[in-house]
């Protein structure tokens, strides 16, 4: 899964970007609200951190022009700005979630995945075709009897793959899921990464569709 980051302050920015890498995120950081709305209107993410006090466009003004395209991507606003009245702007403007700083990275992720699972219509923490089940707290992914803990790519390669069970993934969506902008990407790195799913998990698990991409199984 790929997430916009906002945010202006280095440490801050840094430390984000570290844990949501560790956390099998891919990560594209930018530092101030213009660059944001242009990033954002290539919906490349499925996801944004957005700091408030930015440079060049504040991080309010960003957050209005974005719903008001129609644009239902999950925001969470992370920020100093603890007043109640802050907070109530920023939610009535269409953020689903507002962390004040300083914040524990844990929670920050706990939160992201309560609101991405929500977007998707997910209900439970643990995503599922019905057949194969992926919990991203853990990176543990369950198919049949056989469990396995999956590393940060092989996790975002499932995880986009269960988002739309059924639906066939190219390789170049697939990469965009995986990869944030300044991170090389071999050319046999999605071949490389469903290999080591189906050794840990099963080779009918990701199912190749010849000369399209790959999928799982919809389960009725």
């Amino acid at each position: 899964m790929r997430i916009l980051l906002v945010e202006d302050d280095p440490m801050i920015g840094e430390a984000v970007t570290i844990a949501l890498k560790d956390a099998a995120y891919a990560v594209d950081w930018v530092r101030d609200g213009t660059t944001a709305g242009s990033a954002l209107e290539h919906g490349e993410h499925q996801a944004v951190l957005l700091d408030l006090g930015l440079p060049k466009r504040d991080g309010l003004e960003v957050l209005r022009r974005l719903r008001e395209t129609g644009n239902k991507i999950p925001v969470i606003v992370i920020t100093a700005r603890d007043e109640v009245e802050d907070r109530i702007k920023g939610l009535d403007l269409g953020a689903d979630d507002y962390l004040v700083k300083p914040f524990d990275v844990d929670e920050l992720l706990a939160r992201l995945r309560a609101v991405v699972r929500r977007q998707g219509g997910q209900a439970v923490p643990v995503l599922t075709n019905g057949k194969v089940s992926l919990d991203p707290a853990t990176r543990e992914a369950r198919y049949g009897d056989i469990v396995a803990l999956l590393s940060a790519r092989e996790f975002a390669l499932l995880h986009a793959l269960l988002l739309r069970p059924g639906a066939i993934l190219t390789r170049s969506k697939l990469e965009e899921r995986i990869y944030g902008w300044n991170e090389e990407v071999e050319s046999n790195a999605v071949d490389f990464l469903i290999h080591g799913v189906r050794k840990k998990l099963g080779a009918s698990l990701i199912k190749n569709v010849r000369g399209a991409g790959w999928m799982v199984e919809k389960m009725q």
